[in-house]
């Protein structure tokens, strides 16, 4: 009878924390506190995340989405370490950028709007970005993240790409205006997968 009363304990337990899974996933928040003590690998769901080592001011972990059906893997051959991540100007980037030099060999900072994800990501590409990260900073009150899907474009995409959630583009938007800089230094991807939520380096204005 022991026995029986440990699995159906254990059983209960499994499904409630299938439940809180579920909830979180589906809510459309970002609050990854809600779970502290679970590893990122139970409940990022696919998602990514790199870290901004400079300026200071930024110097937190970021969550990204890759794009659903286009761009390169973000798998184990792509690791790129104290990089520039550069906003491209004009800065829907959806023609060849201005700032082409500082684009080139970096990963390129977009904003959503005006042209297709993928015709960005193709831009960004021509451009000699090693990848791109794409966010929607005019509706940064929204903390979701949105589905990147291929629009039919003929033509591929070779480099990886993400979205990054409205609130924290805007914060990395405007903090490098402030102070006058030109990028931030991330690495990219970081590897959380079996770090407890409440260890992240998490960014302050997302309140949590």
């Amino acid at each position: 009878m022991k026995r029986t009363s440990d699995l159906f304990h254990s059983f209960i337990l499994y499904v409630l924390n299938l439940c809180s899974y579920v909830i979180l996933t589906h809510s459309g928040a970002n609050n990854l506190h809600l779970m502290d003590g679970t590893s990122t690998a139970e409940i990022i769901n696919g998602d990514l995340f790199f870290e901004i080592l400079d300026p200071v001011e930024l110097e937190y972990t970021y969550r990204i989405r890759p794009a659903k059906d286009f761009g390169a893997p973000f798998n184990e051959s792509f690791h790129i370490k104290n990089v520039p991540l550069v906003p491209v100007h004009p800065k829907y980037g959806c023609k060849p950028p201005d700032n082409l030099d500082d684009v080139e060999g970096n990963v390129a900072f977009v904003e959503r709007g005006e042209c297709s994800f993928k015709t960005k990501s193709i831009i960004a590409e021509k451009a000699g970005a090693k990848a791109v990260i794409i966010s929607d900073v005019d509706n940064s009150n929204e903390e979701y993240f949105i589905e990147m899907i291929d629009d039919n474009t003929s033509e591929e995409v070779n480099i990886p790409a993400a979205y990054l959630m409205g609130k924290n583009g805007l914060m990395i938007i405007k903090t490098l205006e402030k102070l006058r800089r030109n990028y931030a230094i991330i690495n990219l991807p970081v590897n959380l997968t079996y770090t407890p939520v409440h260890r992240m380096n998490q960014p302050p204005w997302l309140g949590w």
